[in-house]
């Protein structure tokens, strides 16, 4: 399974719409699920970044591209961390 963490900043455009924020998340989450993407998780935070999203996928170009397609809307900009869960992490280490 691969799982992504998307750290979410505003584009102005984004900051602009900002009441349109939670319809642009259901909406997403639509496509996602469409392209074969399970959502964990998506939160609105305070802070350095606007949200995280937990994302993942049996393929990695699966998700990619979902995020992808988030971007290119252009009310988000994001910066990507790939996640392991534990027994991923540990197949890691005992290579």
């Amino acid at each position: 399974m691969h799982r992504y963490i998307a750290l979410i900043r505003f584009t102005d455009q984004g900051a602009k719409d900002i009441a349109q924020s939670t319809q642009r998340a259901e909406i997403f989450d639509a496509a996602a699920k469409e392209a074969g993407v399970t959502i964990e998780g998506q939160y609105w935070t305070v802070g350095s970044y606007d949200g995280v999203l937990i994302i993942r996928s049996d393929r990695e170009g699966k998700v990619l591209r979902c995020l992808a397609e988030l971007v290119a809307d252009g009310n988000v900009r994001t910066q990507m961390l790939k996640a392991f869960d534990s027994a991923e992490f540990k197949s890691i280490l005992t290579v």
